[in-house]
């Protein structure tokens, strides 16, 4: 696994709680521009600026990536940014409700990603791929963070080397707006050559999260080889050939449910969805309120103001609860051909409680409180060269974007 330093565009000492923020994926227009309301120098305003158009603009349309350009411009000229000389690996610590994960970023380099090396379980949607392109183009840098895991075991090397950078004082430690500890520490010379040796044994690491992201660096970096005429066999060391990522051990993550709410029962009433359902051959039973599933192969059902505990029992060894869903029930029963394009299906992070599902189902609505999917489920559909249903996981807490940046000028 190849890892490189980089110099970095971060928050000025003194703002980094002011600049960083979620990333732009889990936010809903309306709590983006509460956010930049209450903080003008919230990096939102940069991995969002359709926040600041009316509902509706094409999120491809140039005015958007200008504004992104715009907004970035604002946060330098304020003196909130500064630009590293020195190029350095990171080490980056999220503690959070007693949960610590400590991992490596670095620019990763988009030939891993290319040959299978870093390995995706997400299929991308093109219009989603194509805006991370533009932005990447609109800001000439990368912003946001590829969260990539590997399998680590007792002894690895990384774990070691991350550790010990952790044991010094951290150039930031500051907990956020939603009481996530954030710890970075600057790593250069020797000790940076040390980070990148001990990666460089990992056979291979995973996208958990910011698929599109490392889509969208990748094919930026294959038309820029095309547009210099860099050919396959020279050097590929130039800034836009790797994407900015922090790499997780396995162990250290924690996944959350990724639940789905289908906005209508499509014409069927309670009783012959039910029907259904157990057709498709699950146990239902009522609960009361809203169950917690325990294992793999249960879930909860949400419909007219009422909940049932659905059971799986067919369900195999390396079957996933998301795939089963959708091939048995939201497809064929609910009319859910593809999720990812339907606007009757949305979806509800694990983060969420079930208050959050039951208003979203509304009076006619369906939803469906899953069990969290594995990350060792997450590794052996990107082994056996498959994909997940989109929205298969949710994991907290979340990169924070605005903390480091990757300047590709």
């Amino acid at each position: 696994m190849e890892v490189r330093p980089f110099k970095a565009l971060r928050p000025a000492p003194g703002y980094e709680r002011r600049v960083v923020s979620l990333p732009y994926d889990v936010v809903e227009l309306v709590e983006a521009r509460r956010i930049v309301a209450e903080e003008p120098l919230s990096f939102m305003a940069v991995e969002l600026p359709e926040m600041a158009f009316d509902d509706g603009i094409d999120p491809l349309a140039p005015a958007v990536f200008h504004r992104a350009r715009t907004a970035l411009a604002r946060l330098r000229e304020a003196g909130a940014l500064v630009e590293d000389v020195v190029p350095a690996l990171y080490v980056y610590r999220l503690s959070w409700q007693g949960h610590v994960q400590t991992g490596l970023v670095g620019c990763f380099a988009v030939d891993d990603y290319m040959d299978g090396t870093i390995a995706r379980h997400e299929v991308t949607r093109a219009v989603k791929e194509e805006g991370r392109v533009r932005h990447i183009r609109a800001l000439d840098a990368q912003s946001g963070l590829v969260f990539l895991t590997w399998r680590a075991a007792e002894g690895d090397a990384l774990v070691a080397e991350l550790a010990r950078v952790a044991e010094e004082d951290p150039l930031y430690a500051f907990t956020d707006a939603y009481g996530v500890e954030n710890e970075l520490w600057r790593v250069t010379g020797e000790a940076a050559r040390a980070l990148a040796d001990a990666a460089r044994p990992i056979a291979r690491a995973y996208i958990a999260d910011g698929h599109h992201r490392a889509a969208a660096a990748s094919r930026h970096a294959r038309e820029e080889r095309r547009r210099l005429g860099v050919g396959p066999d020279a050097p590929h060391d130039a800034p836009y050939d790797g994407f900015l990522a922090g790499l997780f051990p396995d162990a250290e993550l924690t996944v959350l449910a990724y639940h789905r709410v289908v906005a209508d029962r499509a014409g069927l009433s309670v009783e012959e969805l039910l029907r259904a359902v157990r057709r498709a051959g699950y146990e239902v039973e009522p609960a009361d309120g809203a169950p917690e599933p325990g294992a793999p192969g249960e879930l909860g059902l949400y419909t007219d103001g009422r909940w049932w505990l659905l059971r799986d029992p067919s369900r195999g060894e390396g079957d996933l609860d998301v795939d089963r869903l959708q091939e048995r029930v939201l497809g064929p029963v609910l009319g859910i051909g593809d999720p990812r394009e339907d606007p009757r299906i949305d979806f509800v992070g694990g983060n969420e409680g079930p208050e959050a599902l039951e208003a979203a189902a509304g009076a006619d609505g369906v939803a469906f409180l899953m069990h969290p999917t594995r990350v060792a489920e997450l590794m052996a559909v990107a082994d056996a060269g498959a994909v997940m249903p989109p929205k298969s996981t949710w994991f907290e807490p979340k990169l924070r974007s605005g903390l480091l940046l990757h300047p590709l000028a």
